[in-house]
């Protein structure tokens, strides 16, 4: 499986036409830390579109998501897989059977070819004709990826991939590589089982008709023969085709001149077709794949294009409010950090600042409270994410959700978190209510918390 630090860039398209859907159906979601993160890239739109897309991946599921469908997707590749190699083992025992009949030769390669070659002609006439669609095979692949994923937010992962391959018309190489690589593995089973009957049990070889002459079946014999033997396969001469039309020929040389041509039809006109036809389809794929890009014209895309490149910065409402609300989520940064740091967040000012004199080493970075002020420090702390952050807060005020969202966005940008509690000046009460609401939402967020000063902490790493 695909490490979940490093998604492939096919995954980050994906990704991308993935979270652009959602935002059709669902409306606009709440990006603003994304789009922060997405621009301190410093990439051309189309990767701050992908980089954007991985993080809200990454928060909301879609990423989980994408590795639980692609791990369905691989089994449901081996369930088909495993169907192929025992149909295709079927069908050679089937055609041939036990050795006590004589076996028609041109019934054997019709059991054996006959499906094959109609369905190779069908998938060549769909390949030519229509536009490019999953198929029987493709479809119930794709069904069975998503039954065996059994995630819910894996919904809009398969009409985001074919609608992404679909633009470089990729959908019939892929599953044509899919379709052919498993008739690849059936006749490869068929033509296995073929040689271990052939190798274990002694069959006589005869050709039947009631209403074509004898010469027709010669001449057919003949023809088909005639490739496989410029490869080495034996061809049965016209007195031992001939004498094969009355009754089966005792003779080894003649039993293995049509063991020979039957091993040789079967390799040629059906193992090597699709094995060059799935060579052929991988090579479209892997050459499509590299040419894979946005649509940066898309609606989805282009409403992004001022938040992810703007010329310049906007305040006031830029969308309309999403259906769902995003609940805040705590964690670290994914970069090292150095160095630590003292915030207050939205203090009285009547409080002195900072509340206690600070120990060498330790910046102050001030009291946080305009929207100015919020966006350039998580600006700075995006490019010099501190080792430890200390945040001065006020168990006076609510934990709104403003508040637990910037909490968490700044959890984000440091190594380490904690949260300080600012104790109340003396002569002031603090509503213990409020204050079981902070230690049920910091406890949420996953910060640690606490009402002592942890400048020890700041100065040393430890308590």
């Amino acid at each position: 499986m695909t490490d979940a630090s490093s998604p492939t860039p096919l995954q980050r398209l994906w990704l991308s036409e993935t979270i652009r859907l959602r935002e059709e159906h669902a409306g606009p979601l709440e990006d603003a830390e994304a789009n922060r993160l997405a621009r301190a890239e410093n990439g051309d739109l189309a990767e701050r579109i992908q980089h954007r897309a991985l993080l809200l991946a990454r928060r909301d599921g879609q990423w989980q998501a994408l590795l639980h469908w692609l791990q369905g997707a691989r089994l449901a590749g081996l369930l088909l897989a495993l169907l192929a190699l025992l149909s295709g083992a079927g069908l050679a025992l089937t055609a041939l059977g036990d050795g006590r009949q004589p076996v028609n030769v041109f019934w054997v390669l019709g059991s054996l070819l006959g499906l094959n070659l109609l369905m190779l002609l069908g998938w060549l006439l769909g390949l030519l004709l229509t536009r490019d669609h999953p198929g029987a095979l493709g479809r119930l692949w794709l069904w069975l990826s998503e039954k065996l994923a059994r995630d819910a937010s894996a919904a809009q992962l398969a009409p985001a991939l074919l609608l992404m391959l679909q633009r470089q018309r990729l959908t019939r190489w892929g599953l044509g590589l899919l379709v052919n690589g498993l008739w690849t593995l059936a006749m490869l089973a068929a033509l296995t089982t073929l040689l271990l009957l052939l190798a274990t049990r002694r069959y006589g070889f005869v050709w039947e008709t009631t209403i074509l002459a004898g010469d027709t079946f010669i001449a057919l014999t003949q023809a088909i023969g005639a490739l496989p033997a410029l490869l080495g396969f034996s061809l049965p001469d016209i007195d031992v085709i001939r004498a094969s039309g009355d009754a089966a020929i005792a003779s080894e040389a003649a039993r293995q001149s049509w063991a020979g041509w039957l091993v040789g039809v079967v390799l040629v006109y059906g193992l090597l077709p699709r094995l060059l036809l799935a060579l052929l389809c991988l090579w479209r794929w892997q050459s499509g794949t590299r040419r894979l890009r946005l649509d940066l014209d898309l609606p989805g895309y282009s409403l992004l294009r001022q938040r992810l490149q703007p010329d310049s910065e906007r305040l006031g409402v830029c969308d309309l409010a999403p259906a769902a609300l995003h609940q805040p989520q705590g964690g670290v940064s994914a970069q090292p950090g150095s160095g630590a740091l003292l915030i207050g967040l939205e203090l009285d000012e009547r409080r002195p600042w900072p509340p206690l004199p600070l120990p060498k080493g330790v910046a102050d970075a001030g009291v946080i409270d305009s929207r100015e002020q919020r966006r350039q420090l998580l600006e700075q702390l995006t490019r010099f994410p501190p080792q430890r952050l200390a945040i001065v807060c006020d168990p006076r005020r609510s934990p709104d959700r403003g508040t637990l969202a910037l909490l968490g966005e700044l959890a984000r940008s440091s190594s380490a978190t904690r949260i300080w509690l600012l104790p109340p000046a003396p002569g002031e009460c603090l509503d213990s209510a409020r204050l079981a609401d902070w230690h049920q939402a910091l406890g949420t967020l996953g910060l640690p918390h606490g009402d002592t000063a942890p400048l020890n902490w700041l100065e040393t790493g430890h308590d």
